[in-house]
C-alpha cells in the first residue's frame, strides 16, 4: 500500500499496488473497492440468539407433544369416568358429548363394601410398608456403611443379588410359611417382610448416600460419648432426609399399586385393597362397569397423585445425591 496525492484536490489517498493480470504491469485499487470485494463476515451475535431461541422452542414443542401422548390414556379415562357407560366405546374422543358423573356414586357404593373400606385396607399396608422400610432399610445400610464386622462384602454382595431374583421364585415358600403361622387373609404377610429389611434396593440407596457422609462427624461424636445408637439416630438420620424420602415415596407407589402379593395373600372381600376392589368391577362373562371402574381408578390415583407432588423435590434430590447415575 502507497501514499498518493489526489490530482485535483492535493489531499492524500490509500491505494493498494496489485500486480495486473498483464505480466511486467501495475493496477491500484483502493480500500473500499478492496472491501466490498471481501467475503461475508460471520453471523452476528444476534442471529445466533435467535437460531438458539428457535432450537429451544423446537425442543420444548417436541417435549410437550411426547408428554401430551404419554398422558393420553390417563387423560382418556379420566374423560371416560365423566361418560355414560354406553358411549365410553362409542366415542374416543376426550371431550364427552354426556356427562354421568353416577359413575361416581355408582362406582363408590358397587362392591361389597363402600369404596372407602379398600383405599383404607390400602392406607393400612401402605403406611406398615413405609415404616417398615424406613426403619429396618436404614439400620441394615448404616450396618455396612458404617460398622466393620467379618463377611461384610460377601453379605453386601448377597444383599445385592437379592434384587435380581424375582418375586414369582419366593412367593411359594412364602405362601407356605405364613399359612403355618396362620396370616392369610390379614395384613400381616404384606407388612411384616418390610420389617426384616427385604428391599435391597432401599438398603444400597441410603448405603450410598451413608458413604457420602464424612467419617469426622461419627469421629467427632465418639468423642463426645456417643455409641452407634445415638450416631444413627441424631447425625445419620436427620442428615438422610432425602434418601429416607426417596425411600418412602418409592414404597408408598409400589405398595399401592401392588396387585400380585395382595391377590395371593387376601382372599376375604373384607380385607381387599384397592387394586383388588378394582379387579372386581371386570367380568369374566364380558359385562363389566365401565363406567365405574374408571371412575374409581381415578379416585385410586389421587393419593399416589399427592405423594409424587409434594414429594418430588426430595425425590430428585435423594437420587441425585446417593451416587446412582
Amino acid at each position: 500500500m502507497t501514499d498518493t496525492t489526489h490530482p485535483a484536490t492535493g489531499t492524500p489517498t490509500d491505494a493498494v499496488v496489485t500486480e495486473d493480470a498483464v505480466p511486467g504491469t501495475r493496477s491500484r485499487s483502493t480500500l473500499s473497492e478492496l472491501a466490498a470485494d471481501a467475503p461475508p463476515t460471520a453471523p452476528r451475535p444476534r442471529r445466533r440468539a435467535q437460531s438458539a431461541r428457535v432450537r429451544s422452542v423446537l425442543k420444548h414443542v417436541l417435549l410437550i407433544a411426547f408428554g401430551l401422548v404419554m398422558l393420553y390414556p390417563l387423560l382418556w379415562m379420566l374423560a371416560s369416568s365423566f361418560k355414560p357407560s354406553a358411549l365410553i366405546f362409542r366415542e374416543p374422543g376426550l371431550i364427552p358429548s354426556a356427562v354421568d358423573l353416577g359413575n361416581y356414586t355408582d362406582g363408590w357404593n358397587a362392591l361389597t363394601h363402600p369404596f372407602g373400606h379398600y383405599l383404607l385396607n390400602s392406607a393400612i399396608v401402605v403406611l406398615g410398608s413405609v415404616l417398615g422400610n424406613l426403619v429396618s432399610c436404614s439400620l441394615a445400610a448404616y450396618a455396612f456403611a458404617r460398622l466393620q464386622f467379618r463377611g461384610r462384602g460377601v453379605w453386601f454382595a448377597i444383599m445385592l443379588m437379592s434384587i435380581m431374583l424375582p418375586i414369582h421364585v419366593v412367593i411359594v415358600p412364602q405362601y407356605v410359611l405364613f399359612s403355618s403361622l396362620e396370616w392369610i387373609n390379614t395384613f400381616l404377610p404384606l407388612i411384616v417382610p418390610k420389617l426384616l429389611a427385604t428391599d435391597a434396593f432401599f438398603i444400597f440407596l441410603m448405603v450410598q448416600f451413608f458413604r457420602g457422609i464424612p467419617k469426622e462427624l461419627d469421629e467427632a461424636a465418639r468423642l463426645d460419648g456417643c455409641g452407634h445408637g445415638r450416631i444413627y439416630l441424631r447425625i445419620m438420620m436427620p442428615l438422610a432426609l432425602p434418601a429416607l424420602a426417596t425411600t418412602a415415596i418409592f414404597t408408598f407407589i409400589w405398595t399401592w399399586n401392588d396387585f400380585f402379593s395382595q391377590l395371593i395373600f387376601l382372599t376375604k372381600p373384607d380385607m381387599y385393597t384397592v387394586p383388588i376392589a378394582l379387579r372386581t368391577f371386570v367380568d369374566a362373562t364380558g359385562q363389566s362397569s365401565w363406567g365405574p371402574m374408571f371412575a374409581m381408578s381415578i379416585v385410586s390415583l389421587i393419593p399416589v397423585f399427592l405423594v409424587f407432588l409434594f414429594g418430588q423435590k426430595y425425590l430428585v434430590k435423594g437420587i441425585a445425591t446417593t451416587g446412582i447415575k
